[in-house]
């Protein structure tokens, strides 16, 4: 327990308590927000008078002199404590005794969760854009490779592997506008809310709101300390992405294996086995695929501890936090390996001379026969089902099929005489051709390819532009709150700096 705190309602509190209470251990990377916010805030107080101006100009120089990398002790129970201990003793208590005044750490935490969250998801959304970029490039270098696409896991139709990646594309964009959608809610500042009723001091919420980068003021103060909403809405959004990139590393787990082979895994991003010297481990896929997981399990804690919770600000708080921070690391370093080995991932050549993929021609032949010799589909799709179980049971394929077993079979099956061009059937089994035909919108043909992807290059570049447009925004915010406390730390009076919440 800080000494700061002592002599109080409380004399002492028991070592094993204050630390199996005490928070400081994920409290680090909130050091530099609590900084900044103490110097907004001290600033705020003095352009509204309730400190005195000499006095709050001694503060801001002894925050300034807070190093935003400095070892907190074990032995206090946050890094709200550790600043101001820190400060008081530059200063001495007379005058570090008031740093506290018109705030507490619950709307302080809030507030420092907030900023440093903001950081963490362009941080994200930047690492998220570098894998549609890598899934994009990869992509223009397979217009025309065809694949077999899979449904339950059974070889179902042909797809070209570029429209195989700009599935997963498409997926992370909804996710990073969902992101987006979080950005806003999160860029919120709750800072003279207090404990939970603001302050009867006449503080400037605006000001220390514009000060320290925020969109606008969290109004209602039981809101702004008991809300963590925006966290979980965060952990849900990431949790979506977790199961995306799950799904991703599932498959190229599964196509890389020998039974499948549709792609082979770079080397560097492989091991081997300590016996077995044929193996080649997808070893950093299976650790993304278990990471994912704490995702879902980190939101789960995460929401279950704040429904047991009374409104206004609880402790429990402190526990939900770093589930956030561990999601928020292993999401965005596994897409930033994933971009590496994506951008290193080769494709198969051969995956066709699989005599059993032969199959996947299925459909098209059932839509062949609708399409050149008028078979109603269902009647098509009975004759083709009969053909391939006559095909697997005499250990035949696809491209054994002649015109008159074709015919044989749709006359015994369902009484139709058909005449059955052999070039009919070739056109129909085809994989390319396949593919080529499927030229609907957002169809796996390599016309319809370059299109979405001239598209989803577009989406790239833009969302480059709006994260640098964040970041520069931060950036300005923090440089103007730094022209604050240098113009009002080494001046008698009211700073020049001009500032929205001032106006008028």
């Amino acid at each position: 327990m800080s000494k700061l705190l002592r002599g109080g309602r409380i004399t002492s509190v028991r070592k094993d308590v204050a630390k199996f209470t005490s928070s400081i251990k994920s409290d680090q990377r909130l050091l530099k927000p609590v900084i900044e916010i103490n110097e907004a805030h001290v600033a705020m107080m003095m352009e509204r008078k309730i400190i005195e101006w000499s006095n709050g100009v001694k503060l801001l120089q002894a925050l300034s002199e807070v190093k935003p990398k400095m070892k907190l002790k074990s032995s206090l129970e946050d890094v709200h404590m550790a600043v101001e201990e820190e400060v008081t003793k530059k200063v001495g208590s007379e005058i570090g005794g008031n740093l506290h005044i018109a705030k507490s750490r619950n709307d302080q935490v809030a507030t420092a969760i907030r900023m440093k969250l903001r950081e963490n998801l362009v941080n994200l959304m930047t690492s998220m854009v570098g894998l549609q970029e890598a899934l994009t490039k990869l992509a223009e270098e397979h217009v025309r490779t065809v694949v077999p696409g899979y449904t339950h896991l059974q070889p179902a139709q042909p797809v070209t592997f570029a429209h195989y990646l700009l599935s997963y594309v498409d997926e992370l964009e909804r996710d990073f506008q969902r992101l987006e959608e979080a950005y806003k809610r999160v860029n919120l500042c709750p800072m003279g809310a207090g404990a939970l009723a603001t302050s009867s001091f006449p503080i400037n919420r605006e000001m220390v709101a514009e000060l320290l980068g925020f969109s606008e003021v969290l109004e209602n103060s039981i809101d702004a300390v008991s809300s963590r909403d925006f966290v979980l809405e965060t952990m849900a959004v990431l949790t979506i992405i977790a199961v995306g990139i799950s799904r991703l590393v599932e498959d190229l787990i599964v196509w890389s294996s020998p039974d499948f082979g549709v792609i082979e895994l770079p080397d560097r991003f492989s091991s081997t086995s300590s016996i077995m010297p044929q193996k080649k481990n997808p070893d950093l896929l299976e650790v993304i695929r278990a990471r994912m997981s704490h995702a879902l399990g980190n939101f789960v804690t995460s929401v279950t501890t704040m429904k047991a919770l009374p409104s206004s600000y609880n402790l429990d708080f402190q526990e939900i936090t770093p589930r956030l921070w561990e999601t928020l690391e292993n999401i965005t370093s596994s897409l930033d390996v994933l971009s590496k080995l994506v951008a290193n991932l080769k494709v198969s050549k051969n995956v066709f001379s699989k005599p059993h993929l032969s199959f996947l021609a299925s459909t098209e032949l059932a839509n062949m026969l609708v399409r050149k010799y008028k078979v109603p589909f269902r009647t098509a799709h009975k004759i083709v089902g009969l053909l391939i179980r006559f095909l697997t049971e005499h250990k035949l394929v696809l491209d054994d099929v002649t015109p008159e077993l074709l015919q044989k079979v749709a006359q015994d099956s369902s009484g139709i005489s058909l005449n059955i061009n052999m070039e009919d059937i070739r056109e129909a089994t085809d994989p390319l051709k396949i593919v080529k035909r499927h030229n609907v919108r957002g169809g796996p043909s390599p016309t319809e390819v370059k299109r979405m992807l001239k598209i989803r290059k577009k989406w790239t570049a833009q969302a480059r532009s709006n994260l640098l447009e964040r970041e520069h925004k931060m950036k300005e915010a923090e440089d103007k709150l730094q022209s604050v406390v240098q113009s009002y730390s080494t001046s008698d009076k009211a700073s020049i700096v001009k500032l929205k919440s001032s106006k008028g």
